[in-house]
């Protein structure tokens, strides 16, 4: 175990839990200091501690890194805000979590951003990021001075519809693609980019409606055509990109078994690629029973079920490296439409609040192991992101802890949904691995089924060089 680093009296031990460490699970005590763990002691070390938790029968693992959740402000708070958003964090054990660039105004300026920055200043519970849009290239260095993490950009524009995917944050022009890639390389950050071959979609789409199918499940049969077609050929064109520029790629929506071969391949050649998993590709999108019963209100997208155990493998394997959420709140009257026509719905689902649950669940019914877990939701996406004081329970590290309940049984309902929708369609799912506790920076924001983190507590989580 390891000293304490300064002071023997601490502000809060955890005590008697089963602690998930980048050197192994063992029994051990979290002392904090401030805003950092202090010590890591054998159980039962007497110590002085201004609050100590009973963390006995339970395991003690780091905050979540949520590096892909829209949380709706500016703009669209009818939906979500920063304050309901990071409620539902704080809720489901995320103590870092990203907003997506899909607000109004996005934040594809200096003016922008600084206006988006200072709202999380004050509204924030647990702490945060936002990626930039990176669609004007000539507004990337500046955007890159502040703080931020990583640029996003959709390939994609949407039809039937305003939103999600509005004007301003698409690309599709591959020459425009291959512009952005150079000057976000030359910023040193990631990209991250949403696939999408919009060429391809559109004769899809169209061929749909000349048949006259249009509802849901319509919808959900042409983003999955020709086995996940538009996915793979915008994937395949975004890695000949990363390879031609060097600049860091991260792939968001990995859903098919084409872009898990690509990944591969792109790996073993050294390239600097990471990718992300959404809960809804392999708890909600990947059942057709699911989407015939929801409709728009399970899409996010339909993931044929041919392609489950291959992601699961490649969350078991490293081939993607994290899990995100893809957080997508929206009203019931916006998903309503879908039962007619799935183009006139938005698109997307909320998870935040649960999908930490949901992955130790899988954990405890042995498709995947916890330890692997732990590195999809923290520790992967502290070093994909250089956040190089989260992401581990290590002395020095800030003190983001979350205290679960591995054997307790949990039923994901309406009623407990802290986004301002009031809904998920993981309502009914059974499960165990309960959140108890979740501690960003030394400070409860989550205990007792209660949010007690104040508005502003949150920091801007910064890349460090």
């Amino acid at each position: 175990m390891t000293e304490s680093r300064g002071s023997d009296r601490f502000d809060i031990v955890v005590r008697g839990g089963t602690v998930v460490m980048p050197s192994g699970t063992r029994r051990a005590d979290i002392a904090v200091t401030g805003e950092r763990i202090t010590a890591i002691l054998e159980p039962g070390t007497p110590v002085q501690a201004a609050e100590k938790l009973d963390a006995s029968g339970k395991h003690v693992i780091p905050g979540a890194i949520d590096v892909h959740s829209h949380h709706r402000e500016p703009g669209f708070t009818h939906k979500e805000d920063i304050e309901t958003a990071t409620s539902a964090c704080a809720a489901g054990g995320v103590t870092t979590s990203f907003a997506m660039p899909n607000v109004s105004p996005p934040p594809n300026t200096v003016e922008n951003l600084d206006a988006m920055i200072h709202l999380y200043e004050a509204k924030a519970r647990i702490d945060w990021n936002i990626n930039a849009a990176g669609t004007l290239p000539d507004e990337l260095p500046a955007l890159a001075t502040r703080g931020i993490a990583a640029f996003k950009v959709f390939m994609v524009v949407d039809t039937g519809r305003s939103y999600p995917h509005m004007p301003g944050i698409g690309v599709h022009d591959h020459g425009k693609l291959l512009e952005i890639f150079e000057a976000v390389g030359a910023t040193g950050l990631p990209l991250m980019v949403h696939p999408h071959d919009q060429a391809l979609m559109t004769h899809i789409e169209q061929g749909f409606w000349r048949r006259g199918e249009r509802d849901a499940l319509a919808y959900a049969r042409a983003y999955a055509a020709y086995d996940g077609i538009i996915w793979d050929t915008a994937t395949a064109l975004l890695l000949r990109l990363q390879k031609a520029t060097g600049t860091p790629l991260h792939l968001l929506h990995t859903q098919t078994r084409g872009v898990v071969d690509q990944l591969r391949s792109a790996k073993s050649s050294g390239q600097r690629v990471t990718a992300e998993l959404n809960p809804w590709a392999v708890f909600l999108g990947n059942d057709w029973a699911t989407i015939e019963r929801l409709g728009s209100y399970a899409l996010s997208y339909y993931v044929p079920e041919h392609n489950t155990e291959p992601l699961w493998e490649a969350l078991r394997d490293g081939t993607i490296d994290l899990v995100s959420t893809d957080h997508a709140p929206h009203t019931r009257e916006e998903k309503e439409p879908g039962w007619a026509d799935g183009w006139k719905a938005h698109t997307g689902t909320p998870s935040t609040q649960f999908y930490v649950s949901m992955f130790l669940d899988a954990a405890s019914r042995g498709l995947i192991e916890l330890e692997r877990v732990v590195e999809l939701v923290a520790g992967a996406p502290a070093r994909a992101f250089r956040l190089a004081d989260k992401g581990r329970l290590e002395v020095g590290a800030h003190a983001d802890l979350v205290i679960v309940d591995l054997a307790r049984e949990f039923e994901i309902q309406d009623k407990d949904v802290l986004s301002k929708i009031g809904w998920t369609p993981y309502a009914g799912r059974r499960g165990q691995g309960v959140i108890e506790t979740t501690i960003v920076r030394g400070r409860p924001v989550y205990r007792n089924g209660e949010v007690v983190g104040d508005p502003g507590w949150g920091r801007q989580a910064r890349p460090t060089p």
